[in-house]
């Protein structure tokens, strides 16, 4: 028993051992902090809102989609696609622009309205809205009257979604 009490070596191997054991603990929760702080930072960044979608079908069988699109992040973001019920307008045929009010979408003939090209994916700085209206989705037919079809918007960092229900209109479409 007097060995081991005069053992000075005894006591610092527990010690160190503890020490050691405290030290990988903390660094363990300090990596695991920055990398959650790193991710949430970036999710922050971004954020869409779709309003107002419609998707209008008349009887000649001719269709327009319309959404609102605001970007009430605190970034730029840049459009890279837009689909109806999963197939993309195609830019610079079918895919017209309006930086507008925050008002609801009604019809729209595409006179007045920016006609996008595939150079270029459409840009919407920080805090401001537009409307995009899509000609002749060839997803939709005069037979998706009453169905919940999804208009999507792809960003660089993320995938928006909203759905609305095909309607029927006695107005001539475009």
């Amino acid at each position: 028993m007097r060995k081991i009490l005069r053992n000075r070596l005894a006591l610092s191997t527990v010690v160190t051992t503890l020490i050691i054991l405290v030290v990988s603990v903390l660094l363990a929760g300090v990596v695991t902090y920055f990398a959650i702080n790193v991710v949430s930072t970036r999710v922050q960044q971004e954020s869409v809102q779709l309003t107002f979608a419609h998707i209008w079908v008349s009887a000649s069988g001719n269709s327009q989609a319309a959404v609102l699109v605001k970007n009430i992040g605190g970034r730029d973001i840049v459009i890279n696609q837009i689909t109806v019920r999963g197939i993309a307008g195609t830019y610079g045929t079918n895919v017209f622009t309006k930086v507008a009010s925050t008002n609801p979408l009604a019809l729209a003939a595409t006179t007045g309205l920016t006609n996008t090209t595939a150079s270029t994916p459409i840009t919407l700085a920080s805090g401001s809205s537009m409307q995009v209206y899509i000609t002749d989705p060839t997803s939709v037919s005069i037979q998706d009257v009453g169905t919940t079809v999804g208009i999507t918007v792809f960003t660089a960092q993320a995938i928006y979604y909203q759905e609305t229900n095909v309607q029927t209109t006695t107005v001539a479409l475009p």
